[in-house]
């Protein structure tokens, strides 16, 4: 087991530095440019592919540092450049988690080097759980997943919505319903491959923030996909739902029994949180620079206290929730169990963070914070989406109260 680093290695900075460049140089003299135009941008995506960025190779690298690091600092970087052109980078990487939490080897090894295709060819891959009646209530999902034996095939027919990448993705991993008696015990993961029939993009979302990303609904008629699709194969799944059987006969007693898309989610928080945090730093340093040369009555305003101390309170806010997510990336790098939720603590607690600094960051540029002369607007925007997706914050602190209980909060 790694120690808990408090500083990252030589090559750990390496790598920080060279993703910063690539943010400094590509992403940010793009980023309003993408954010008026709302759409993906794939002349970045393949200038990230050209020089590694955006590949499986990366990813993998960073995914299996033994310190837990590597995914959290990527995404710093990245979002201090501009989280709509960052999660059109990174997008991709949720759906490859989800193979990666509920996949075989096989299934990862066919997968999900199809998801980012290669430097001449780049592709993208979309993750599809929620839908226009379940999003935090995971339980209430009505895509259905139906096994025809005859032919070894599941058909899957639902609307997915909130989509990053959805409808353009080359790879769809879909959450769907195999067994409505269980609720949200009975979903299982399928990867909807290349070409099927039957999927289709609906509704492109106009949104408030990260907007060049793309955002769509997901629309499954009669899709049939073969049953090597199904992610962990019919026999994993037959086990698993026996055992949430037995459970719910129990009156809930017995092994806890996962779900497909939460086992997703609970991978990805942390990372979620690095990304928060690479908002929050970049609004924090564009407010310390402007309070430093920003004269009003004879002074910079920095010299005011009022001022002074909402950057204090910044950098100390990015401070924590940095350690937290840290914390908690070397816990599932180190196969530490999560004990107080602590993947939730610190998607949270980041979060929250990127939404309070940007706004004390729109505070403290005063009316220039207010226009799109300047970025802070934009990383405010931005920000807000960061107590919603992925768990919104009160289902957070749901998870983190029941952790710490052990009681059925609701």
């Amino acid at each position: 087991m790694a120690d808990f680093p408090f500083e990252l290695n030589d090559d750990q900075k390496a790598v920080r530095d060279w993703i910063h460049g690539f943010a400094a140089d590509v992403m940010r003299p793009a980023a309003a440019e993408w954010d008026e135009r709302e759409e993906t941008p794939w002349p970045i995506l393949q200038e990230a592919a050209k020089i590694g960025l955006y590949s499986l190779d990366f990813y993998a690298q960073q995914f299996f540092d033994p310190t837990g690091l590597g995914i959290p600092v990527t995404m710093e970087e990245l979002f201090w450049g501009d989280a709509g052109i960052g999660l059109s980078i990174v997008g991709t990487t949720l759906a490859a988690v989800g193979v990666l939490a509920n996949g075989t080897d096989e299934q990862i090894g066919t997968w999900v080097p199809q998801m980012f295709g290669d430097p001449s060819d780049v592709k993208v891959a979309a993750f599809c759980s929620s839908e226009p009646d379940a999003g935090s209530d995971v339980s209430a999902m009505r895509t259905r997943a139906v096994y025809d034996e005859a032919k070894d095939e599941w058909v899957i027919n639902g609307t997915k919505t909130w989509a990053t990448n959805g409808g353009i993705a080359n790879v769809h991993v879909v959450v769907a319903v195999v067994d409505p008696e269980l609720g949200a015990r009975g979903h299982a993961s399928f990867i909807i491959p290349p070409g099927t029939k039957g999927l289709r993009q609906g509704q492109k979302f106009k949104k408030h923030g990260i907007r060049a990303s793309h955002t769509a609904e997901v629309v499954l008629e009669d899709v049939r996909v073969p049953g090597h699709c199904l992610l962990g194969g019919k026999e994993k799944l037959d086990e698993r739902l026996a055992r949430a059987r037995e459970r719910a006969k129990s009156g809930g007693g017995g092994p806890r029994v996962k779900n497909a898309a939460m086992a997703t989610f609970e991978a990805s928080r942390p990372a979620v949180g690095a990304q928060a945090v690479g908002i929050a730093r970049a609004a924090y340093e564009i407010a310390l620079d402007y309070a430093k040369t920003r004269v009003q009555f004879g002074r910079p305003i920095i010299e005011n206290q009022g001022v002074a101390f909402q950057l204090a309170d910044m950098r100390t806010r990015i401070d924590a929730a940095r350690l937290l997510v840290w914390r908690a990336s070397w816990m599932a790098a180190n196969k530490k169990p999560f004990e107080a939720a602590e993947g939730s603590m610190s998607k949270l607690y980041a979060g929250e963070t990127a939404k309070a600094v940007t706004a004390q960051a729109m505070q403290i540029l005063g009316g220039n914070g207010f226009t799109r002369e300047y970025p802070v607007e934009r990383m405010h925007r931005d920000a807000a989406i960061y107590s919603i997706f992925e768990g919104t914050s009160e289902i957070q602190r749901l998870v983190i109260a029941r952790s710490i209980s052990g009681m059925p909060i609701r």
